[in-house]
């Protein structure tokens, strides 16, 4: 069976996004990063575990995959933006009850149905479910008890207020199943819900 696995940036407090205009990622999705080579090297390995992402309405008409895939095309052969070059290749699901049709290459538009269209892209073949947020998007998965496994980038910055993604959902536990610290310092916290296989 396949594992939705959602990864985030977050601030050592806990948000995933500042109220205010502040540079707090250490990568901010543009070209310059202050991402060490063992994080990225580590954050491509992820991508060769997914063959579908999941991805909200809003996050796609932002652009999430025209930005990536201007990426692939931009740096071909640089073995960072190999992750880009995945999402590209990979399918794409988009779970809206606005849109009717996709305007985007290998992507499909699914029910706004959360749990019946998860759990029916888990029972599939092939590799694991990636979702990237936002943070509306990422509390929705969670308060339906959705995630099978949550990787937090935790960039070294406090935000004091911001945007969380677990006030939807109730207690839970989490158990830890790995923790890395970079050179960049950055840190990234994976966890799985408590008493479930990982």
């Amino acid at each position: 069976m396949k594992k939705l696995i959602l990864q985030m940036q977050m601030s050592v407090d806990g948000f995933v996004g500042a109220d205010e205009d502040h540079r707090w990622q250490l990568w901010e999705w543009g070209d310059d990063s202050d991402w060490d080579d063992e994080l990225k090297q580590d954050f491509n390995a992820v991508f060769e575990t997914v063959d579908t992402i999941l991805l909200s309405r809003k996050m796609a008409e932002e652009g999430y995959l025209t930005h990536w895939g201007n990426a692939a095309r931009k740096f071909p052969k640089d073995r960072f933006y190999a992750f880009a070059q995945r999402i590209v290749e990979a399918q794409k699901v988009v779970l809206s009850d606005r849109l009717r049709t996709s305007r985007w290459e290998r992507t499909r538009v699914a029910s706004g149905d959360l749990p019946r269209e998860v759990n029916a892209l888990k029972v599939g073949e092939g590799g694991n479910i990636a979702v990237f947020g936002g943070a509306g998007f990422a509390s929705a998965l969670i308060a339906a008890r959705l995630v099978d496994e949550f990787q937090f980038f935790i960039n070294p910055a406090v935000l004091g207020s911001g945007r969380r993604i677990f006030d939807q959902g109730g207690f839970a536990r989490l158990k830890l199943i790995g923790s890395k610290a970079y050179a960049c310092g950055m840190v990234v916290n994976r966890y799985a819900p408590a008493g479930r296989a990982t």
